[in-house]
């Protein structure tokens, strides 16, 4: 699955970036407005908020770990009033910084959250595309390698097989062969998405589960899971 010590992490986020800049900078202010399915309580210049405070509040010492609901809440707050050529052209001043501080302290969530956003303004505004880039590539590996399931579960996406889950040797296990792991079969793009709480518990039990996924279905999402079904 590759070795995540030699990840450029903050070349991955200056690479989202980028795009995120040039895909918000396409579009009206219409668009501009339109709700987030994926983060419903925000709209799409919500989003460029959020992402543009982050590297600022990382820079001055505001945050140092996984923002609140109520951080976040205060990041658009703040930037309500400022256009959104100004909300970009703040996050590409802090960035360089923030880039920086990424690479230097291996800071996948920075990675993980900007390529999320992406996806998310992609599908609020019928916009699908860059599911194969680099960033999604190496968060998806380390997103599922992260993954605790109170069973063993056998993650097959195209990239190889992932399995996660208590090992089926535990003590605490009943002997277990492979033929009675769970498997999932999915992509790395949906795989991506679930993880990151894209996708709501009904959309999560309709994978291509080779049994009853009941027992892992709360454990599946770093955030989440969506409280409706989100369509991308």
């Amino acid at each position: 699955m590759g070795q995540s010590a030699g990840i450029d992490l903050g070349g991955l986020y200056r690479e989202t970036r980028q795009r995120v800049t040039a895909l918000v900078l396409s579009l009206g202010a219409a668009e501009l407005d339109v709700q987030v399915p994926a983060c419903p309580a925000w709209t799409v210049n919500d989003v460029v908020a959020h992402l543009a405070a982050t590297s600022e509040d990382v820079i001055e010492g505001r945050l140092a770990d996984v923002p609140t609901e109520d951080f976040t809440a205060g990041q658009v707050a703040r930037f309500a009033s400022v256009p959104v050529r100004e909300r970009l052209a703040r996050w590409s001043a802090a960035a360089p910084q923030f880039e920086e501080i990424i690479s230097a302290f291996r800071v996948w969530p920075a990675v993980i959250d900007v390529a999320s956003h992406e996806q998310d303004i992609r599908g609020a505004i019928g916009r699908p595309g860059e599911r194969d880039c680099a960033s999604i590539r190496e968060c998806t590996a380390t997103l599922l390698s992260w993954l605790h399931l109170p069973v063993p579960v056998r993650v097959i996406t195209e990239d190889g097989e992932y399995l996660v889950g208590q090992p089926l040797d535990q003590p605490d296990h009943p002997p277990l062969t492979r033929s009675r792991e769970l498997t999932l079969g999915t992509s790395r793009f949906e795989a991506f998405r679930w993880r990151m709480g894209r996708r709501s518990r009904v959309q999560l039990a309709a994978l291509a589960w080779s049994g009853d996924p009941a027992a892992v279905l709360d454990h599946l999402a770093v955030f989440g899971p969506a409280s409706s079904d989100v369509i991308e």
